[in-house]
């Protein structure tokens, strides 16, 4: 492996917290898969940025995931708001309202979780996780 395609030199992640936030209700509310992508060269500081997709292809490019769970406190991980509980027992006549609530609710849910980023979380490399500090930009 090239030094530069070395994950374990990576000491810290600069993201910003809307990402975090979007990445994890888009993987909440869509098909696919939103994550925090870090892609080679790698160096001791790294931007992570919003990455959607719906087939892995980390395998090709070496890129390295991070789920959004993973940099975001978990009691608001677990707070997040589930339309399917909320639509469980709706008549017709009350989809749309409960589906516009829905969407307020997500959205303040993400102002929260823009608030609780973690100040680190681990990263997967060949030699096992590694711990890297979280550097919030923007």
């Amino acid at each position: 492996m090239a030094e530069d395609d070395d994950p374990t030199t990576i000491r810290s992640l600069a993201l910003s917290p809307g990402d975090a936030a979007s990445a994890y209700a888009y993987t909440q509310e869509n098909p696919g898969e939103a994550v925090l992508r870090v892609t080679p060269p790698f160096h001791g500081r790294m931007r992570a940025r919003l990455h959607v997709y719906q087939r892995d292809d980390t395998e090709l490019t070496g890129a390295i995931h991070i789920p959004p769970e993973s940099v975001i406190t978990g009691d608001v991980i677990d707070d997040y708001p589930r339309l399917e509980a909320a639509l469980e027992d709706a008549t017709p006549d009350e989809t749309d309202e409960i589906r516009k609530r829905h969407a307020d609710a997500v959205e303040k849910w993400q102002a929260r979780a823009r608030e609780s980023i973690l100040e680190a979380t681990t990263i997967d490399t060949d030699d096992g996780p590694q711990l890297v500090e979280l550097k919030q930009i923007g």
